[in-house]
């Protein structure tokens, strides 16, 4: 009999997630991007993320020492050294956002921020390629020696 309460009660409970990125599942995926492209359609925009999540990378080449830290801890090698240019390049379909090279890097050049969709049929995508994000919000800039 308790089986059957539960069960009852969750077929009127509201859902426990948001209905992202459409109230119903379109028949066809490329269409319903097209239609909101068109501006046909509108997203229903996805439930904030909380504080701490780890979403995609970020990395601040000009900050970067060459350490290669994040290199050698990333467990899933999403993280390539470019030996010519002493810098590295991540690949986010590698990534398994455990966030160990944030975490490591003396000069905080990597953050996690809180972009999560990254789905796409490449891999290779530039935006899945991260090579460059530029400065890093609330990361402290290494001083450079003064030119003489």
């Amino acid at each position: 009999m308790g089986i059957v309460k539960i069960l009852l009660r969750q077929l009127v409970q509201p859902p426990a997630t948001n209905k992202f990125p459409a109230k119903y599942a379109p028949v066809s995926t490329i269409k319903f991007l097209e239609r909101i492209k068109e501006g046909k359609l509108k997203l229903i925009p996805p439930i904030p993320v909380p504080p701490g999540f780890r979403g995609k990378i970020a990395y601040d080449r000009e900050n970067c020492i060459g350490c290669q830290l994040c290199y050698k801890i990333c467990p899933t090698r999403a993280i390539e050294w470019l030996l010519e240019e002493k810098k590295v390049k991540v690949f986010m379909s590698r990534c398994c956002f455990c966030a160990q090279c944030v975490d490591i890097c003396p000069v905080n050049t990597l953050a996690m921020t809180e972009e999560f969709l990254l789905a796409t049929y490449d891999k290779y995508a530039d935006e899945l390629v991260i090579v460059d994000s530029g400065e890093l919000p609330g990361s402290v800039k290494r001083k450079k020696p003064a030119a003489e």
